[in-house]
């Protein structure tokens, strides 16, 4: 007769671990209906949280992926406004948006990448700080984009484009104030 063994069996292990892993994924999904439902806008914290893999597990890796997405927005809009200087005719509009351009190089390059390593320090106080500038410099953006007088089809992407930074900080921003009260 076999001897009962104190240890589980490999098969045994994998169909617990595979009965676990629902639990662990719900318990994120969780987290982030938590987190996002402080934040200013609910449905875009969650559109951009919930696609991240592996998706983030805890309230520090839930900020750090929020000013992760920032970033990659950032980004991707200072390239449109590249493009857009690139093909543009209109010199009070080039002015405006070579303005913006040096307004979301440095926050690109180099302020979002310091409040992301920061948020790892555990840094918050200056991660927020550095996404609030965020947000005031795609406001001033804005600004010179209404008085350049352009409202071609160009100008209102952008500032759809503007409009999404300014809300996705705001939304990165509500996450870290969460981290940092404990929820």
């Amino acid at each position: 007769m076999k001897k009962p063994s104190a240890t589980t069996s490999p098969p045994s292990l994998s169909f617990f671990l595979l009965l676990l892993l629902p639990l662990l994924a719900q318990s994120s999904d969780d987290l982030i209906d938590k987190i996002c439902r402080v934040t200013p806008f609910i449905d875009l914290c969650e559109a951009s949280l919930r696609p991240l893999t592996p998706s983030p597990s805890d309230p520090k890796s839930l900020a750090s992926a929020m000013a992760s997405v920032v970033l990659g927005n950032m980004t991707d809009t200072l390239g449109y406004i590249q493009s857009l200087i690139r093909h543009s005719h209109d010199p009070a509009a080039e002015r405006a948006l070579a303005q913006c351009a040096e307004l979301y190089r440095p926050v690109v390059k180099f302020n979002i990448p310091q409040a992301i390593e920061a948020m790892r320090r555990g840094e918050f106080g200056f991660a927020t700080y550095v996404l609030g500038d965020a947000e005031k410099q795609t406001d001033t953006c804005q600004k010179w984009i209404n008085s350049a007088g352009a409202d071609d089809e160009s100008s209102v992407a952008l500032t759809a484009r503007n409009k999404q930074v300014k809300n996705l900080c705001d939304v990165a921003i509500s996450v870290i104030k969460c981290l940092m009260k404990g929820r």
